[in-house]
């Protein structure tokens, strides 16, 4: 009877132990987004590697804008491949608590950090996104890695390393993983696919990666300049 009672004993204590070492989620979600929100707008110098099926491309050199994490635009004179996913829809997912519902789902280390699993999903079905899951280092109170499944590019997913901008949760590296077949590829670049592989050859994901370096935060940017082509 004893040792049953020490058993139970065990198991709430465990039980409570797991339940209350998770944030809730909304709040986690809030605490990022606050973090974020301390750059209301910045500029920071980007490198762009793409690797995709049938698209030759070099290193891109760029300069990218962002306003109140709602608007971004590249400052370049070539054509980039860039996902929008990996740098304005997850911050939607982060303060919309009207259209979304936040769900813990469990802890998962990630290259030795201990995160957050948080699933995001939508009230209704009547917008582009599906589903989205948010990997969080508490800690930190920044985003580790995102995967987000919308109706018009399929699932993209997103790595996120953090280093000399930490304190405003912007990352010095990103790399997306996105599905080939719903990932929309510029037109202009319709010239440098190349068309020669076979099936066996063809690969259903690509690689995106992008090196920020040189982060001027709090700048003035008019709006008028996100309206424009150069």
């Amino acid at each position: 009877m004893h040792l049953h009672l020490t058993h139970r004993m065990i198991f709430i204590v465990l039980f409570y132990s797991l339940s209350f070492s998770a944030q809730n989620p909304r709040v986690l979600l809030h605490h990022v987004n606050a973090k974020l929100s301390k750059s209301k707008t910045y500029s920071v110098d980007v490198e762009i590697k793409v690797d995709l099926p049938y698209i030759t491309l070099q290193p891109i050199q760029s300069k990218l804008y962002v306003k109140d994490h709602k608007r971004f635009k590249l400052d370049t004179k070539r054509i980039a491949v860039l996902p929008k996913q990996g740098f304005l829809q997850f911050n939607t997912l982060l303060t919309d608590s009207i259209h979304y519902t936040a769900l813990f789902q469990a802890f998962e280390i990630i290259k030795s950090v201990k995160t957050e699993v948080i699933n995001v999903i939508p009230n209704s079905d009547t917008g582009d996104v599906i589903l989205a899951k948010l990997w969080i280092d508490a800690i930190n109170q920044v985003v580790v890695k995102t995967q987000i499944t919308t109706k018009s590019s399929g699932t993209v997913k997103t790595e996120y390393q953090y280093g000399s901008q930490t304190a405003y949760g912007l990352p010095d590296k990103i790399e997306f993983l996105v599905d080939v077949k719903k990932f929309k590829i510029p037109k202009a670049l319709s010239a440098d696919i190349n068309t020669s592989g076979t099936a066996k050859t063809q690969k259903k994901t690509g690689v995106i990666q992008v090196l920020l370096k040189n982060y001027a935060i709090n700048i003035n940017v008019n709006d008028s300049f996100f309206n424009s082509d150069k």
